[in-house]
């Protein structure tokens, strides 16, 4: 990630703890403050240790097999290798909507999971370079980002709800003003969370590019993943809208553009940039593209439903 990327992230990261500081001040005076940075200190605590096993099994992941037919796990431990990172665990989630996310609070706690709608459309080139930028994530510790971001957003939410039951607040704002900020300030922690979530990806673009070696492999599965989603619903995505973030292209059915409100930046401008770094020739073939173009034994991936069939190259 460049070093105005890492900028821009550390000032919305600061903009967020503000945030939280400011509505707790709001509520309880300087006290109400230490308060609420105690609880989001307690929170993030929690969600640091279990936020991978709780946003896995909030989508149904199973734990891919190192001796796995599809050769999935031996593609990312081998491009894992290749970015000098701990080969992660890698899960599959049944649902046919193609899309995949990585977490984990550090690389050597991360995990990578793909669904099997992403295994039925992709080819076996164009898997690596999902693969790739889910470990650029884990590389450039995104996952642990966003986590703390997502943790931060949901207290501000809980704080600005309860304003209305503290008399501190009214007192220092009065009911318009308590009113306007149980809606504004919830408001204003999504779109720094939603600002960082698409600083990430372009980072994560570039860097998965390097990491397989052919921005053309991410441009095309993006393509590809971003006319599935449209298309086909991700019912555990849903259900769970706040891990929508984490997906490489949202898996919600909504933003198609650059907007304030957009978990994930436009998909074209994402394949622009990934062309234009292909045409810059800054990225060459690296020996972790014989990873993705190794023929594999022939498997059967598990069936999701209408829409799924077999993969191309598995």
């Amino acid at each position: 990630m460049t070093q105005m990327g890492y900028a821009k992230t550390a000032m919305l990261m600061a903009a967020m703890t503000a945030l939280f500081m400011g509505v707790g001040y709001l509520i309880g005076g300087s006290g109400g403050a230490l308060i609420a940075l105690a609880v989001a200190a307690a929170m993030n605590a929690f969600t640091w240790w279990n936020s991978d096993k709780m946003v896995l099994k909030m989508h149904g992941a199973q734990p891919v097999s190192p001796g796995d037919r599809a050769g999935l796990y031996a593609m990312t431990a081998e491009l894992a290798r290749g970015a000098g990172l701990p080969e992660p665990k890698v899960y599959l989630i049944d649902t046919p909507q193609p899309n995949a996310f990585a977490t984990g609070r550090n690389p050597e706690n991360a995990a990578v999971a793909v669904t099997a709608g992403l295994m039925n459309s992709l080819s076996r080139e164009e898997l690596a370079g999902v693969i790739a930028h889910e470990l650029a994530h884990i590389r450039n510790h995104d996952t642990a980002i966003m986590t703390v971001t997502a943790t931060f957003a949901g207290a501000i939410s809980m704080l600005a709800n309860f304003a209305l039951f503290f008399g501190g607040a009214r007192e220092r704002m009065g009911m318009i003003g308590t009113l306007a900020m149980m809606i504004l300030a919830p408001l204003a922690a999504a779109l720094v969370q939603m600002a960082i979530s698409r600083t990430r990806e372009y980072a994560a673009d570039k860097a998965g590019a390097e990491i397989c070696g052919e921005p053309m492999w991410l441009a095309s599965a993006l393509e590809k993943i971003a006319m599935g989603a449209a298309r086909i619903d991700n019912h555990a995505a849903e259900r769970n809208p706040a891990t929508a973030h984490m997906f490489i292209i949202n898996p919600l059915h909504a933003h198609k553009h650059d907007s304030l409100f957009a978990t994930h930046p436009a998909t074209e401008n994402r394949i622009a940039a990934l062309r234009a770094m292909a045409s810059g020739g800054s990225s060459r073939a690296k020996p972790m593209q014989q990873a993705a173009q190794k023929p594999t034994t022939r498997s059967r991936i598990p069936k999701t439903g209408r829409g799924s069939r077999k993969t191309p190259w598995g």
